[in-house]
């Protein structure tokens, strides 16, 4: 048996949404990736092949995140119909839900799994809160609840971090707020970007972060002191970004601001997911393929490969190719 090499990254497309996706998030294991969509529904995929497993249907709005747990038993989603429902993965029945008083903009398990952290936008006269329940009595009153002052930037993005005792949270005018759980307290702030957070994610070992934002630019955070340690500068906005578990490599997704986009040819997928190097902050490539911008970019847990979610409703899965792993940066 011959084994040719590919000489070309050829994707799975996955189209199972009708409208713009959202998020995407693989599990622990890298086998199954979820995605979330504006087309309430929520599905998962197999990520070797781009099977569709199921969907998770009761939302009735646009779903902006989602967050399987870590030994992928159960998945937590927040959506513009203000509830956040926690779902079983397996059979893709709901097992509870929150009903909140705007829309839930982000949602995430904390390291253990026995907390969900989830915020939701100002709207309708209600402040922006950030809240945690115990995943175990998800209904119940939650841990930690804070409101965002009146005027004050509301939450875009929001990760765990310090396994469960810190979260971060990115905000609209680009500020990054870390809190202490237990105290509710609010232990540091810095003002690195200039525009909308748009993503957050943290490294494999937790002790870095990477964020992307509106402008133009993606930033390595250290985790603990939340100092900005490297800078990743593109032309466009960025709507997501991912560092790799296996090489210094960052990919950051993105597109034109929307001024722009009916200017370029719409036949060829234009819109690209750019690697960079982690340590220098040099580009060294790009994948094209999608129809509008990348809202959302995530490595395989193995780092052997990525996935990506845009405006165009689709999900594409890349294995990288032989190039990718012979790839030595010249120092």
């Amino acid at each position: 048996i011959h084994f040719y090499k590919r000489d070309i990254m050829k994707p799975l497309m996955m189209h199972g949404h009708e409208r713009s996706i959202t998020q995407i998030k693989y599990n622990k294991e890298g086998d199954l990736l979820f995605s979330s969509a504006k087309d309430h529904h929520p599905n998962v995929w197999y990520s070797l092949n781009g099977e569709r497993l199921g969907t998770f249907d009761g939302h009735c709005g646009a779903v902006w995140a989602l967050d399987p747990k870590w030994d992928t038993t159960h998945l937590v989603t927040g959506a513009a119909d203000n509830s956040v429902r926690l779902w079983d993965i397996q059979t893709g029945k709901e097992l509870s839900v929150i009903d909140t008083k705007s829309a839930v903009r982000t949602a995430a398990f904390s390291y253990s799994g026995n907390m969900v952290c989830y915020t939701t936008d100002k709207q309708m006269g209600y402040p922006c809160e950030i809240n945690v329940v115990d995943s175990r009595n998800f209904s119940e009153e939650p841990v930690f609840k804070v409101a965002i002052p009146t005027g004050g930037p509301k939450v875009t993005s929001m990760i765990w971090s310090g396994l469960d005792d810190l979260l971060l949270t990115g905000h609209d005018n680009g500020d990054l707020v870390q809190w202490d759980v237990k105290t509710q307290k609010k232990l540091k702030l810095t003002s690195d970007h200039a525009k909308t957070i748009t993503d957050m994610q943290a490294s494999k070992d937790g002790s870095m972060f990477i964020t992307s934002s509106k402008d133009n630019t993606s930033m390595l955070f250290d985790a603990d002191n939340i100092e900005c340690l490297k800078k990743y500068v593109t032309e466009r906005p960025v709507n997501s970004a991912s560092l790799s578990p296996l090489y210094d490599h960052v990919v950051l997704g993105g597109g034109q601001d929307a001024m722009d986009v009916t200017t370029t040819s719409t036949r060829v997928g234009k819109f690209e997911a750019r690697f960079f190097h982690m340590v220098f902050e040099e580009e060294f490539g790009r994948v094209k393929g999608h129809f509008g911008p990348i809202n959302s970019v995530q490595f395989h847990p193995d780092g052997k490969g990525y996935a990506s979610g845009g405006e165009d409703g689709y999900v594409r899965v890349h294995q990288f190719d032989e190039a990718y792993f012979d790839f030595k940066f010249d120092f």
